[in-house]
């Protein structure tokens, strides 16, 4: 039984994907279960975040957002059975990759999968939907009638992040990065307020908001990365299609929450004395924060 499996040159940082020939799984017991892999999903890897972890290696599993059918359990497992349909996401320091026919996991990465889901949609969809919900529930607790800012609204993580809110019954401003992706956005007008296109970089976001909010500000932003600097400073495509951080901040109303994916966000202290005097919150999405193990977490704490 063949698994994918990728590896980094320690020289030039070069990534190669290689096939290796997997030993048999051992016996099941305790909380894993054996699950046959129907679809998984490719996300990027973050070479950068397992050297933050110290969990480089040789050769690290390749694709970690899996659906299948359950074919073993453990004496202590209590949330599956086999034949269960279930979809999940391996842990940072899996040793099984999801490109795989049959992997082991622990328990508790994994939930049943809905009857009229499909194996690719599940698949598919359980990055960004678990990120979409953190975002939403846990870290902006979004209620009805609030207002939400989703930035790129037409990415896989947007789309989402869009259905949920106006489920919750949010009022929901969207931005457009090209023509293609006003057009996608439009056709969820039932969902969304207002598109914002800011494709041509001329359209003042902040602006757009405060109009569409009578001048209070939205409730919630979830970015898809701020630009820190002057355009003058930055990248040519970040300056144009991302707001400043100061866009942000401006358009926020008071005891707002902004959700942001930028990691290296530096808040200079005006822009804090703002957020203070607005009483709003900046909390921080990690795409990994529920996947690490206790173990990895405790090394890097």
């Amino acid at each position: 039984m063949k698994g994918l499996y990728f590896q980094q040159s320690s020289t030039n940082g070069e990534i190669t994907f290689v096939f290796q020939e997997k030993e048999n799984l051992p016996i099941t017991e305790d909380n894993f279960v054996k699950l046959q892999v129907k679809a998984c999903a490719l996300s990027q890897i973050n070479t950068k975040l397992l050297a933050e972890m110290k969990m480089e290696k040789d050769f690290f599993p390749v694709g970690r957002e899996v659906a299948g059918i359950v074919l073993d359990v453990g004496t202590k497992v209590s949330f599956f059975q086999p034949d269960d349909e279930v979809v999940g996401i391996l842990p940072l320091d899996s040793e099984d990759p999801g490109l795989c026919e049959v992997i082991r996991v622990h328990e508790h990465y994994l939930v049943h999968k809905p009857e009229k889901v499909t194996w690719t949609e599940a698949a598919g969809a359980i990055r960004d939907g678990v990120r979409a919900y953190t975002a939403l529930h846990y870290l902006s607790h979004l209620s009805p009638g609030k207002s939400v800012l989703i930035m790129d609204g037409a990415s896989a993580f947007g789309t989402i992040a869009i259905q949920l809110a106006h489920h919750r019954g949010a009022k929901v401003i969207s931005t457009a990065y090209s023509l293609e992706d006003k057009q996608c956005l439009e056709r969820l007008r039932s969902s969304i307020a207002r598109v914002i296109d800011v494709s041509n970089g001329k359209v003042d976001v902040a602006e757009s908001c405060l109009e569409e909010t009578g001048g209070l500000g939205v409730d919630i932003v979830l970015d898809a990365g701020v630009r820190l600097y002057s355009k003058d400073d930055e990248p040519a495509i970040k300056s144009q299609l991302l707001p400043h951080k100061h866009d942000i901040i401006m358009l926020l109303g008071v005891g707002g929450h902004w959700i942001t994916r930028e990691e290296s966000l530096q808040l200079d202290p005006p822009d804090s004395h703002c957020l203070f005097l607005k009483g709003a919150t900046v909390a921080f999405l990690n795409d990994e924060i529920w996947n690490l193990s206790n173990v990895q977490q405790g090394k890097y704490l």
